[in-house]
């Protein structure tokens, strides 16, 4: 198979003409060239960390370093740690010195992937360096200045987690500098065509498939799904759709019953009485299970039907804590403790 044309390369490792798209390219390259802050913004899988890679390369500090800090997947005194450093004897495993992200980021960019799981304490030294360009290791004293271009991400509305009180609004004002919106996959439908093309070109040649193609029924399929997952769950499923093949050719059988519309639908789009439905199953499986002679139901069911609830959730937004703890409506801590209770730490991974 062919290659895609390179007009729809418009940036490296970016697919898609469509209107939506476009715009994102003017802006992208519009501002690369400056050194304001940019805010990106849209859901998980769209392509933030491209279009952060994009806004350094197509920038003059392209020969400088590109460092991505995954704000989520950290705790608070780590990610403090990771991204200021420490002095030797800060605290008890600091047995040396360590430069921290934004050091390392000096002369080039540093991307801050999830900032809004940043904490409440650790956004006041996060504004002190975009305003300062200045900070202190963990457990020293030195100022350190560093001179360093900031592009964050964030999958939820930095203005509801202000009015919740988990967000300081003057670091948003300092981030949202030049904001920039990357379109859900089902806003830029006419792109989902040379996407997959796109996806089956570079699996075919990473797997030596000699031609590789789609069937015209499983690309209708993949342009008629709501792709929850965006962009990268669309590549998953060609990827997988490929693998299976055994003639080189992805049919519509290759793909998952959802995407086809075979399977019921998943618990995150089920209506208030069907979610009923749904928990009125598992409790009646449950209670099955345990049988009449037990003295302890409560927690048995309880248990069981929170695992279910975690596991699906965590499943639905790809195992990203943040994600799952602010759809479930509990702290991110709360959650990371239940994960390690219920045995789900493979799920959220």
């Amino acid at each position: 198979m062919n290659r895609p044309e390179d007009e729809n390369l418009l940036i490296s490792g970016l697919i898609g003409s469509s209107p939506a798209m476009l715009e994102v390219y003017r802006l992208t390259r519009k501002v690369a060239p400056s050194t304001a802050t940019v805010l990106l913004t849209g859901e998980t899988g769209t392509g933030k960390e491209l279009i952060a890679r994009a806004l350094h390369e197509l920038s003059p500090r392209a020969s400088g370093p590109f460092i991505r800090v995954n704000c989520g997947a950290l705790s608070e005194s780590l990610l403090e740690s990771e991204l200021f450093g420490h002095a030797k004897g800060a605290f008890t495993s600091a047995i040396e010195n360590r430069t921290g992200r934004f050091e390392a980021a000096h002369g080039g960019t540093i991307f801050l992937d999830e900032i809004n799981s940043v904490s409440y304490q650790l956004q006041v030294k996060l504004l002190r360096v975009l305003q300062e360009h200045e900070f202190e290791r963990v457990g020293d004293t030195r100022t350190i200045r560093v001179d360093v271009r900031v592009i964050a991400a964030t999958n939820v509305d930095l203005q509801d987690e202000i009015t919740a009180g988990r967000f300081r609004e003057d670091l948003f004002y300092r981030l949202n500098v030049i904001p920039l919106y990357l379109p859900a996959l089902r806003e830029r439908g006419d792109d989902i065509a040379a996407l997959v093309n796109f996806f089956v070109w570079r699996y075919a040649q990473a797997n030596r498939i000699p031609t590789a193609s789609v069937h015209a029924e499983a690309l209708r399929f993949l342009q008629e799904y709501d792709w929850p997952g965006n962009v990268r769950e669309l590549q998953n499923y060609v990827e997988r759709a490929l693998v299976l093949s055994s003639t080189g050719e992805i049919t519509a059988d290759l793909l998952p019953p959802h995407v086809r519309g075979l399977a019921p639908v998943r618990i995150g789009r089920r209506s208030s009485d069907d979610l009923s439905v749904v928990c009125a199953d598992l409790v009646s499986r449950k209670l099955a299970e345990i049988g009449d002679d037990s003295t302890d139901a409560w927690n048995h069911v309880v248990n069981f039907v929170e695992r279910e609830l975690i596991l699906q959730v965590l499943r639905q937004t790809q195992g990203v804590q943040t994600r799952t703890a602010l759809r479930l409506g509990i702290n991110r801590n709360t959650l990371h403790k239940k994960i390690e209770d219920h045995g789900l730490g493979a799920e959220s991974r």
